[in-house]
């Protein structure tokens, strides 16, 4: 009972704290979203999107498009909104509450095997972009995935892409997922405050709340897959991560949109690719640094490797995303996964041109 309880504590307590975080994205976007279309009329076609933490540097392409203008200069009014795991962006897409959802790849196919349609139609990144921390107390007893067992280990929230892929370093490395406790502990100052605090021995997170934890020398990097490189090691090819997704329906009815969201992140993606880390960063709302634009800079510069210069989705990615979510998630283990369903190049290749 007093574990459950101050776990309550620690859940309520982490509410408050990514509620205000959540708070301060959304303030973000609203006052980035000019809503102005590129006729000049004010009125720009509404797209709503949800994105799995603003703030996030995995999911930085979608502010940053705001930010360069380039949603407004293909006629859009776009709205993004947050919520602090990808999981939740997943649900309030296919609850109809947005149009589309910032987040990873990987739950198109476990939607599909759920009887969702859904699919990614401009890949942001080639690799994760995920880093397995230990905690300072813990790092003696945890050197690798190996010992995951017994252990706390913290994710964004339970169903997440973070959740997903701590599943499959342990069952790769011989640890059942029986055998350790998935801690759902958000992102930002709540996943740092449990590591701190012992309530998690290690976890999955990302940029920028990965320097934090080094520069606060709360934790040690157990498994990096922000670089293709490291997804290579860690996952045994490319992960196709951060994403924009939407429903398959709603694609197929609303194309001219679709493509302008595309030719939009696109255009960004080739932007991020030609500019310093410093550079991106001085495009950002001030309040993502939190107070420290080097550290902020130095996040994003420890990130850019994950990311796609042209939206593609890169090869033979779709099939490590099946390869890991098959070595432990029983329904889809024995579920026939239409990949070619999953994802889309049809508006890539139309920016491209």
């Amino acid at each position: 009972m007093r574990k459950t309880a101050r776990y309550a504590a620690l859940a309520a307590s982490g509410l408050l704290a990514l509620s205000s975080l959540t708070a301060c994205a959304n303030d973000a976007a609203s006052t980035a979203s000019t809503g102005s279309g590129s006729k000049g009329d004010g009125k720009g076609e509404k797209v709503k999107i949800m994105v799995g933490g603003l703030d996030k540097v995995i999911y930085l392409p979608a502010m940053l498009t705001q930010r360069l203008g380039y949603f407004d200069a293909e006629g859009l009014d776009v709205e993004l909104l947050s919520e602090p795991a990808g999981v939740q962006a997943e649900t309030a897409l296919v609850s109809g509450q947005v149009q589309g959802a910032v987040g990873f790849y990987d739950h198109t196919l476990d939607l599909q095997v759920k009887g969702k349609s859904v699919e990614s139609v401009v890949q942001f990144s080639q690799a994760p972009g995920e880093v397995e921390v230990v905690s300072t107390k813990a790092a003696g007893k945890v050197k690798s995935a190996k010992d995951f067992k017994g252990k706390k280990l913290g994710v964004t929230g339970l169903g997440s892409s973070t959740d997903f892929l701590t599943k499959y370093l342990a069952v790769k490395n011989g640890v059942s997922v029986s055998e350790f406790t998935p801690v759902a502990v958000g992102a930002g100052p709540t996943f740092v405050a449990a590591l701190q605090q012992g309530s998690i021995d290690a976890g999955m997170t990302t940029d920028p709340t990965v320097a934090t934890i080094l520069d606060k020398k709360a934790g040690k990097i157990l498994v990096d897959m922000r670089t293709p490189e490291g997804s290579q090691a860690a996952l045994g090819g490319p992960y196709p991560s951060s994403s924009l997704y939407m429903q398959t329906d709603w694609v197929n009815g609303h194309k001219s949109t679709v493509q302008k969201m595309v030719n939009a992140f696109v255009k960004t993606l080739k932007w991020m690719s030609t500019h310093s880390a410093t550079a991106i960063a001085d495009k950002m709302p001030a309040d993502y640094s939190q107070g420290n634009k080097f550290l902020y800079a130095t996040a994003i510069k420890s990130t850019l490797p994950m990311f796609t210069k042209d939206g593609v989705m890169p090869t033979n990615g779709p099939e490590t995303v099946e390869k890991v979510l098959k070595a432990f998630n029983p329904t889809i283990k024995n579920a026939d996964v239409d990949l070619d369903k999953t994802y889309t190049t049809e508006f890539v290749k139309n920016a491209a041109g």
